[in-house]
């Protein structure tokens, strides 16, 4: 027995004396529990809160990237627009310039047709009054010679009347000449 508590007594002993770390089974199964309920709570602290936050980033990284890539569109297709708005403008431009044109040689061409008209219509307004001066003109030579019938007649009966001598008949012709008068004979 002596044997048996000498040995307990060494294992007393050692009990007693300090160690480094202090380590026994109690500690290291209490290290090895915290270990495990750590890990657990990371898992799920991981499943329940990392993951739905990790997604909810990722969500919203996509959906700025997303409104980044519609704003890059927009831009692109803003750029575009103005482009095509500034050769519309251009070709307006271009139009309106050849619309005047087309309207100034309208215009030029009109003006041409109406003086060519108007000389036309005062060349015909020309030739009427010729004509017109025409008539009037063989009007009036008529008329001197059915004057001059009526005045030769007059003689013709002035002469019946008196008996013609030559001096009688140079009188007549004097007096009705003057009647008449020189101007009808000039013209």
């Amino acid at each position: 027995m002596n044997t048996l508590v000498g040995k307990g007594l060494i294992l007393a002993a050692e009990q007693m004396t300090p160690r480094l770390f202090d380590l026994d089974l109690q500690l290291v199964a209490d290290a090895a529990l915290m270990i495990i309920a750590v890990f657990s709570l990371f898992l799920i602290a991981s499943k329940m809160l990392f993951n739905p936050v990790r997604d909810m980033l990722q969500k919203r990284q996509e959906k700025i990237q997303g409104e980044l890539d519609t704003a890059a569109q927009d831009m692109a297709e803003a750029a575009k627009l103005k482009a095509d708005y500034e050769a519309k403008l251009k070709d307006i431009n271009k139009e309106a310039e050849a619309i005047l044109s087309e309207a100034r040689k309208k215009a030029l061409a009109n003006e041409n047709r109406i003086v060519a008209d108007a000389k036309a219509e005062a060349a015909r307004i020309i030739e009427r009054a010729q004509a017109e001066a025409e008539l009037e003109k063989k009007k009036a030579v008529d008329d001197v010679k059915r004057e001059m019938i009526v005045v030769a007649s007059m003689m013709a009966g002035k002469v019946v009347n008196a008996s013609i001598d030559m001096s009688v008949r140079d009188s007549l012709i004097d007096e009705t000449l003057k009647e008449i008068g020189e101007s009808t004979w000039l013209s």
